[in-house]
Order: structure tokens, then C-alpha cells, then sequence
């Protein structure tokens, strides 16, 4: 605390605020927590002191701090309680709107308090496919419901018939009839911005007494969009901060691959125009009839980019764990302003980095800039405010992210600058900062036409779990930036930290190839010398020889003048040879002597606990599992796209999703045997994978209360499972899990599913894949 306060010459209270976190708890601070709940498309309102959010698929969550969300409803089903009243449910209550849509699912709702007290929610069905959709009205006493249908006010996509407009329905320039938004003007007019792909957003005004559309207006005014583009998700908030009317929307698609960002543009009036930094008109806005379905190339150079893929990426030696702090596809906001406080919100949902399709609401605040447009902070809300900032406390160096105009599935991960203490920006941008006002910060970087105006705000980082500076600003052109500080650090500092971390995982029954890293935190390098490069190249890739062989491995770390060096004992695993055996004779011992022997866990891999008790197996003794315990193996069994998994199995009983040999790099990437599977494969057997979903089903189950030999095989994406040595199927593609030697094993337990209860005896892992006759012969 004395040593920094002195370096920066600022008060120990900013000092302390770049502590890690150990010193920084000893300082007072308390780590800040998050509880995370799932909505797509979340739409905000508050009643009361608390925020809610309603959003696609029915699903509803709330929280009165914007950090700590409570998950109310999830699905369409008869007992969600938004509309179950009495012998009514979702199903009878919007019975018409699902039967237009062809659909048994509802999009993103918005919920709106008129003057009347009572709670609006606008709805929306939608076929999918097509814009066949109908939007309406439920009107509740409370929040939470229960909602009593009014009808549907809109339709769409009634295929040569006429619209509301008189006209024959044109989807290319004729509005499907989802995702609503209503909101009132300063005036206390009421308005619902609403639309999606085929014909554009477009907005109508309503009956405040009632909410329901004035008359005469068919579709309303179009706004933006039309010929198909991928447009959707619009939110409107007015900001009494800038007299602006804020218009979000968000481009391209949802999904992980879809490349979704949230972009903005503003008007001085609710109903437009809308204009983007540059002055162009969103209403010129849509895709090229004359190029492909969807054409993202037409649309991109439009709107302020607020946010697309991104990863504040952690190197090696950093503080924290992980890959760092990031989204994929961030999109489909709400935005809300606190007049008590004066802050602006960014609500949103997210796919995250190396998690596939699974979302979660966020909330970030947003901070208006020198030239009146949002900014939105990089890290999401933990009850900072915007204060004024020393000089002395932002220089320093930064990851740093440029979010581009692009509609696309690459992640934009970090890069390092400087901010000198001289004004210059160094290292992957170049150019000038400037410290303008209390906190603002203006950015003149080589290659972009105009300066980036933002702001600094101190933030919490939940990958470091520090309080860090951080920087927001936006360009002319509609491009946003975003920079987090790092914690001072020495080069010797680094180093260390560097050669802290540096793990090769397992490496006491190496088969396949190591990923050596070459580089670390703060641009340090990684040079790699083995004993015996013949069997390990100085670059990890490993050729096994025809008998066990043990080499050293060195690490040299270097970033400046300083150095450190790390060794690490490699063992090899003769060619095809056997990885790993667990017999089971009355033990959970390796029986190569070379590996560590199983441990005992309980219900969960990660949960302590548990017992294991053994039994006359196939050959010698079994285990046998209560189904309440599993056994942990050592990380890294399989490091590689080539190996094989076979034991002996004797179900006491058949639960959909337990596991028998489970194995995962993540919690999003793993594989799973299955003595029942999932509805899709009728509940057989089988070998699934997530997130690239992978069902290799048996088409049988293997039996209860009798012994059945399982064993797959996988070789660069060609997979193999056999049933007492017959295989039962064949496939490609199978994804590739285990890509270092930190992969996750456990027999009979997983993260989430109910344990496995029966019998295992004699697991093999080779890390070669066996032929058709091998695996015949370990059934025997």
C-alpha cells in the first residue's frame, strides 16, 4: 500500500484499488459477486424497487440491484404462472395467436406500466420460418401476473392476402409483426417500435388509456431496414441527460456463429428520423435486393457499433483464471434510465467465449460522451459511479479492443497499448490520448479519420477480481473501443507470474503431441529445449518409440533482461500402447503404476464425498457405484483426437443422462457414455458430446443387472462404439475434446446429471484407436 501510494503520488485510497485481490480485501474491499439467470431477448421495466425482465419463450427474471438476478419463468408450458389463472393457462389464453403463427412458442415480450396502474404486455408468435406472426395485448394487476389476453392488434405474413395497410403482404417491404417495444414520449405520447428481417423496424403510436394502436395507421412508419436484412431486437430510450431519443437495434444473427451486435442511432423526436454518428438516415438502411438473402454487407457500415464479439483475452501470468472476460453475440437489449441517479443501463443477453449457445442476461452501464452518444462501460455493472479521474491513475498499459463496423463470428480479442505518461499511444494502436474534463478521454489513433471521445470509469474486473481502470469511446464512423487497464508489474514480475502458471498438465503418460505455449503475459516469450528431441520436438510434437521413455522438458521465460526457467518430466507411452488401467481389484490404483489412482467423490465431480464399495466383477472385482458417488481420474488420461475407452458395465438401474466414463476439456466441451440417453435417440445407449452436439446412438440399451462390455474408439473424427465387441455405430466428425493434457476424467458423475448406480470392472484407455478385432478380444 506504501510502495504504490508513493510510485503514483496519489492518495492511498486510489492506490488501493490497484492491489491485488488478497491486499485489496485486507484494504477493505469486499470481491463482488454476481448471480446469473438465463433470458433471451430481456426486456427491462421496473416496478417498485425492482427490475424485471421478460423475454422470449415466456422466460422472466428479476433483481432490485442489477447484478443479482432471480429466474422467475422459463418456458411456454401449461403451469407458467404469467398466465395460469385457474383452469386457464398460456396454451387457451393466447390459443388464436398461436394458431396464426403455426407456432407453440412465443418471441421477445415487452412489458409496459400505463397510467392506469395496470402492467401491458405485448406478445408475439411467430411461425420461424417465415414472417407469419401475431402480436398482442395481456394486461395484468401484477408484475408477475397472472395476464388475461386483449387479443392480437398486428399481423403479419398473410400470404396473398391484404395487410393492414390495404395492400397485398410484401415480406421484403412489409414488417414482421414481433419484438415489441412501447414507450412513452417526453410529451407523454405513447409509442411501439417494433419489427424484425423481411420489411424492416417500424413504429406506431398507441392509445395510452389502452394500449392499444391508433387507428388508421396500418403498419406505422418504417424506421429502418427492409429487403430481408438481419435487423431486429429495436429499443428506444430518451435521455433527459441529451433531449436525444436513443433507437438500439441489434445486426446480424443470434446464435454463436451469427456475428449479433447491438448498434445505436438517435433523434430529437420518437418517431424519427434516426440518424448515426455520420448523419446517415436509418431509414435508408436494408440490404441490396440484388445480393444474397440476408446480405450483412449492405447493412454493416451503418448504425454506432456499441458492442460485438470480443474477449478481454488473459495471457499467461495474469491475475485471475481462465481465458478472460468476454461475449459472443451480445444483443437483443433494453436500456433504462435512472432519473434518481442519472444513469443509463444497456441490458442485454450473451453467448459467451467457448460456451456454444448458452446466454445469460447482462447489464452494463453506459456513460454519454462528448458528442451526446453512449458509450457503454466494458465490464458489466457493479454499482460504479463516474467520477473524476488523476492523469497519474490511467496511464499504463491496456488491453485493448477495437470493435470494428462488422457484422461477423470472430471474436475481437485484446491487444495491448500504452498510454505514456507523454500523451503518445504505443504498442497495437498508435497515436494520442488526451485527458479531457473530470473523466472524459479522447483518442487520436493512426488510421481512423476521427478522434474516439469516451470516458474513463473504474470497474470491476471479474477475471482479475480487481478494480481496474477502464476506457470507453467511440469514432465518428460508429466504431467503439474499449480498454482495460493493467496492474503495474516489473519484468521480473512478470516472468515469475509467467512461470507460476505455466502448467503441461498430465505429463506422466504422454501419447499424443503437447501445446507448448510460446508467449505470456505483457509480450513475455516462451523458448522450449527437450532432453530428447528425437521422441519430444523442442516444438511438443511427440513420436513414441517402442518402449516407455521419461525426458525433461525446459521452459525458458523471458521478457526484457528478466528470465526464469522451468523444467518440467515428461513420460511417453510407447507407440499404441495402453494409457491408463483401472481394474478395480478391491482398490482405485493404476495398474501401470504410472498414473495416480482414482479418488472418491460425491454426486458432483466437484463435490467431496461419496463411497465406493466393490463386488465379484469380470474379472476379479467390480466396482460398485451408489448411485450418490463417482471416482475422479487424473487430468489428461486423453490428449489427443486418437484413442480408445472400453470397460465393463452392470446397470442397477436406467436414468436418462448418467454418465459412465465422462471426460471434458470444459464445461461446455465433453464427452459422455451413456447407458440411457436422450428422447432424440428414443433413450438408448450412446456416446454424446456438447457443445458441438454429437449423439452416437446405439439403437439399444445395454441391460440391467447384467454385464455388457462398451467400448469407442476415435480417430481424427471417425468414431466407433461397440457393444460386447459388435459395433453398433459408426460415424465422422465426432468433435475433437481433448486438446491439451488438462482434460477433466470421471467415472459415474458429471457436473449436472444424476449419478451412475451399478457396476463397473475393468476400464481401458489406449491411446491409439483399436480395430474391430481388438476391441472383439477385450470383450472376450
Amino acid at each position: 500500500m506504501k510502495n504504490i501510494s508513493s510510485l503514483w503520488g496519489i492518495g492511498a485510497l486510489l492506490a488501493s484499488s490497484l492491489l491485488p485481490l488478497q491486499a485489496a480485501a485486507q484494504a477493505g474491499f469486499t470481491p463482488i459477486t454476481f448471480k446469473n439467470a438465463s433470458v433471451h431477448d430481456p426486456s427491462v421495466i421496473k416496478a417498485g424497487d425492482t427490475f424485471y425482465v421478460f423475454g422470449s419463450h415466456l422466460a422472466s427474471a428479476k433483481s432490485t440491484d442489477l447484478m443479482n438476478w432471480q429466474g422467475l419463468t422459463d418456458s411456454v408450458s401449461a403451469t407458467n404462472p404469467l398466465f395460469l389463472n385457474g383452469s386457464s393457462n398460456v396454451f387457451t389464453e393466447l390459443s388464436e395467436a398461436f394458431s396464426w403463427a403455426q407456432s407453440n412458442t412465443l418471441w421477445a415480450a415487452d412489458v409496459r406500466q400505463l397510467a392506469d396502474g395496470r402492467f401491458y404486455m405485448y406478445y408475439n408468435a411467430c411461425k420461424g420460418d417465415s414472417p407469419r406472426s401475431a402480436l398482442g395485448i395481456a394486461v395484468a394487476d401484477r408484475i408477475e401476473g397472472p395476464y388475461v389476453d386483449k387479443g392480437i392488434i398486428l399481423r403479419s405474413g398473410m400470404w396473398g392476402q391484404a395487410s393492414h395497410d390495404g395492400t397485398i403482404y410484401d415480406a421484403l417491404k412489409h414488417p414482421n409483426a414481433v419484438d415489441p417495444h412501447v414507450f412513452s414520449d417526453n410529451a407523454g405520447r405513447l409509442w411501439m417500435i417494433y419489427g424484425s428481417y423481411s420489411g424492416g423496424i417500424f413504429i406506431m403510436q398507441m392509445n395510452p388509456t389502452n394500449g392499444m394502436p391508433l387507428p388508421g395507421q396500418g403498419y406505422g412508419k418504417r424506421l429502418m431496414g427492409g429487403n430481408h436484412a438481419r435487423i431486429e431486437g429495436a429499443f428506444v430510450m430518451y435521455s433527459p441527460a441529451t433531449s436525444y431519443y436513443y433507437m438500439f437495434t441489434s445486426f446480424g444473427g443470434l446464435d454463436a456463429s451469427g456475428g449479433y451486435n447491438m448498434r445505436v442511432a438517435r433523434s430529437l423526436k420518437p418517431d424519427g428520423p434516426y440518424l448515426d454518428a455520420q448523419g446517415n438516415d436509418m431509414a435508408n438502411v436494408r440490404s441490396n435486393p440484388a445480393r444474397p438473402l440476408f446480405d450483412d454487407a449492405s447493412i454493416a457500415p451503418y448504425g454506432v457499433k456499441l458492442m460485438g464479439n470480443f474477449l478481454f483475452e488473459r495471457k499467461l501470468g495474469e491475475p485471475g483464471t481462465g481465458i478472460g472476460t468476454g461475449y459472443v453475440s451480445p444483443g437483443h437489449n433494453s436500456a433504462y434510465y435512472d432519473a434518481a441517479t442519472g444513469k443509463h443501463f444497456l441490458v442485454f443477453h450473451t453467448r459467451f467465449p467457448e460456451r456454444g449457445e448458452q446466454h445469460e442476461i447482462r447489464v452494463h452501464q453506459m456513460l454519454m460522451n462528448a458528442d451526446a452518444w453512449p458509450v457503454v462501460a466494458p465490464y458489466r455493472y457493479a454499482k460504479e459511479n463516474a467520477e473524476a479521474v488523476h492523469r497519474e491513475f490511467v496511464i499504463g498499459d491496456y488491453l485493448f479492443v477495437n470493435h470494428g463496423k462488422d457484422i461477423s463470428a470472430a471474436i475481437k480479442k485484446s491487444q495491448h497499448i500504452t498510454l505514456g505518461s507523454n500523451g503518445a499511444v504505443t504498442g497495437a494502436a498508435t497515436g494520442t490520448w488526451t485527458l479531457a474534463g473530470g473523466n472524459g478521454v479522447e483518442l487520436r489513433l493512426s488510421g481512423s479519420a476521427s478522434p474516439y471521445k469516451g470516458v474513463f470509469l473504474r470497474q470491476w474486473d471479474e477475471t482479475s477480481k480487481n478494480y481496474v481502470m477502464t476506457l470507453s469511446a467511440l469514432s465518428r464512423e460508429g466504431v467503439a473501443v474499449f480498454g482495460s487497464r493493467l496492474l503495474p508489474r516489473t519484468d521480473a514480475q512478470v516472468v515469475t507470474a509467467v512461470g507460476a502458471e505455466l502448467s503441461l498438465g498430465n505429463t506422466t503418460a504422454v501419447s499424443a503431441n503437447l501445446t507448448l505455449p510460446t508467449s505470456g503475459a505483457r509480450g513475455a516469450t516462451i523458448a522450449w529445449t527437450s532432453s530428447n528431441p528425437a521422441v519430444v520436438s523442442n516444438s511438443g510434437v511427440v513420436s513414441p518409440a517402442g518402449a516407455d521413455v521419461t525426458l525433461t522438458l525446459t521452459a525458458r521465460i523471458t521478457k526484457g533482461s528478466a528470465v526464469v526457467v522451468k523444467t518440467f518430466t515428461v513420460t511417453v507411452r510407447k507407440a499404441g500402447g495402453l494409457l491408463a488401467h483401472y481394474a478395480f481389484d478391491g482398490n482405485l490404483r493404476e495398474t501401470n503404476g504410472v498414473l495416480a489412482a482414482g479418488s472418491v467423490v460425491g454426486s458432483r465431480i466437484d463435490v467431496a464425498g461419496g463411497s465406493i464399495g466393490y463386488e465379484a466383477g469380470v474379472k476379479g472385482n467390480a466396482a460398485v457405484f451408489n448411485g450418490a458417488s463417482g471416482i475422479r481420474l487424473p487430468n489428461g488420461l486423453v490428449s489427443s483426437n486418437t484413442y480408445t475407452v472400453a470397460l465393463w458395465l452392470k446397470p442397477a438401474q436406467l436414468t436418462a443422462f448418467s454418465t459412465t466414463f465422462f471426460g471434458a476439456r470444459t464445461t461446455d466441451s465433453w464427452i459422455s457414455l451413456l447407458p440411457m440417453g436422450h428422447g432424440f435417440v428414443n433413450g438408448a445407449s450412446m456416446l454424446w458430446s456438447g457443445t458441438a452436439w454429437y449423439d452416437a446412438g446405439l439403437g439399444m440399451n445395454i441391460p440391467v443387472g447384467r454385464w455388457s462390455h462398451l467400448a469407442f474408439t476415435v480417430r481424427n473424427g471417425a468414431v466407433s462404439v461397440y457393444v460386447d465387441g459388435v459395433k453398433k455405430f459408426s460415424g465422422t466428425n465426432f468433435p475433437n475434446v481433448f486438446t491439451n493434457t488438462s482434460g477433466v476424467f470421471a467415472l459415474g458423475v458429471n457436473w449436472w446429471d444424476t449419478p451412475y448406480k451399478g457396476s463397473m470392472d475393468d476400464l481401458r484407455i489406449y491411446g491409439t484407436a483399436l480395430g474391430d478385432a481388438e476391441v472383439a478380444q477385450l470383450a472376450r
